[in-house]
């Protein structure tokens, strides 16, 4: 009888990851682990914590260990398209964060913690399966995108309005609920969901908005 083979996880070497080092065009120095085939960060990535930016993303990750906490100085972090479901509450501690990209995951919810990363500039969250932001999101003042596309929000969170930074919004593909009449509701999947800062629109853009606006106050006040 043949013996059965089993697939072991890859696991990397404090020399491999040291391998995987390089610097960005304007000298960050950056550790590159996305298309690894790990299913588990490497215990030895944490002697390189000195790191500006860290690249987990196209991985098998189900879990990001505490110790990400010891990565103070990076400024970017991308986690896109692996199966987390949960974030540590330790992301709290990485308030150098300027960029974090988690789309394409399993998320259900998030941590309050997210709400410490006060020089996030950019976060997305779309792909996963979000139906509300924790509250602590609005202390975010200097987010300016912020992608929560192709998750199950019935509503706009109500954070994002002291989001006065913010210039890019995408809810698409969420089944935002739309008031049809007195005492009913009707859910609407949001092909095309996007909210832009009026300064960053030419003139003919808002005047489209402009008139979209009006429709829709008018379809208001027929309903009411």
């Amino acid at each position: 009888m043949g013996k059965k083979a089993h697939r072991k996880a890859k696991t990397l070497t404090l020399r491999a990851v040291q391998d995987c080092v390089d610097l960005t065009l304007d000298g960050r120095r950056r550790l590159d682990l996305s298309l690894k085939g790990i299913t588990a960060v490497p215990k030895c990535v944490q002697k390189l914590f000195d790191m500006d930016e860290l690249d987990l993303s196209r991985n098998l990750l189900r879990k990001i260990p505490d110790f990400i906490k010891h990565f103070v100085s990076i400024t970017v972090l991308d986690l896109h398209s692996n199966y987390l479901e949960e974030l540590p509450v330790s992301i709290g501690h990485l308030q150098a964060l300027k960029a974090l990209n988690l789309c394409n995951n399993r998320l259900t919810s998030l941590p309050s913690e997210l709400g410490l990363l006060t020089n996030l500039h950019i976060l997305y969250l779309g792909l996963n399966q979000l139906t509300a932001l924790p509250g602590t999101i609005g202390n975010l003042k200097e987010l300016q995108q912020l992608g929560l596309s192709d998750n199950l929000f019935t509503c706009i969170p109500s954070c994002l309005g002291k989001l006065k930074k913010l210039e890019r919004l995408n809810l698409d593909r969420n089944p935002l609920l739309t008031q049809q009449m007195p005492g009913h509701k009707m859910a609407v999947a949001a092909d095309s969901f996007y909210m832009v800062k009026e300064s960053l629109l030419c003139e003919k853009c808002l005047d489209k908005c402009q008139t979209q606006k009006e429709k829709m106050e008018n379809t208001e006040v027929f309903w009411n």
